[in-house]
């Protein structure tokens, strides 16, 4: 368990944004944070998203995502670096809960959504405004650190 002044810490530095994998029990606890940080927070269940297709669905209803989304990692690309819709917040938080099923049925999508997470992190962290796409996972579940 991270205690609130470490996810404080973590949130607010920029140059370490990115798609991280998290325990499920530290997941509330960084909402929490994220909110009291003002940060704009969009948590998001994937239970159920085993393809692309309701991926970008889900994504689409959580981050609030304008009509004019074309459904693809293209366009996915596009709104993650943009995301003016929004409203006025000091970083960002995307919580993406329940991610197993569609890593386990679309291994390559799953790589690519991370892929697609991370460069829109890292664009972020050149203007220095926190972003973050966490996937909570069981702790049997997490990936090794080596890998």
């Amino acid at each position: 368990m991270i205690n609130s002044l470490d996810m404080k810490s973590i949130l607010l530095d920029a140059a370490q944004n990115g798609a991280y994998f998290f325990a499920d029990s530290d997941a509330d606890a960084l909402v929490t944070t994220a909110e009291q940080l003002k940060f704009y927070v969009a948590d998001i269940s994937l239970d159920g998203a085993n393809d692309k297709v309701e991926l970008m669905e889900r994504l689409a209803e959580g981050l609030h995502i304008p009509s004019w989304f074309g459904g693809n990692w293209d366009g996915l690309a596009d709104v993650l670096r943009d995301l003016s819709w929004l409203p006025a917040n000091d970083g960002v938080l995307i919580v993406l809960r329940n991610a197993s099923g569609l890593r386990d049925a679309e291994p390559e999508e799953f790589n690519t959504l991370l892929d697609v997470a991370n460069e829109a992190a890292f664009i972020w962290s050149d203007d220095g405004k926190p972003f973050w796409v966490l996937l909570p996972m069981p702790e049997d579940e997490l990936p090794d650190v080596d890998e």
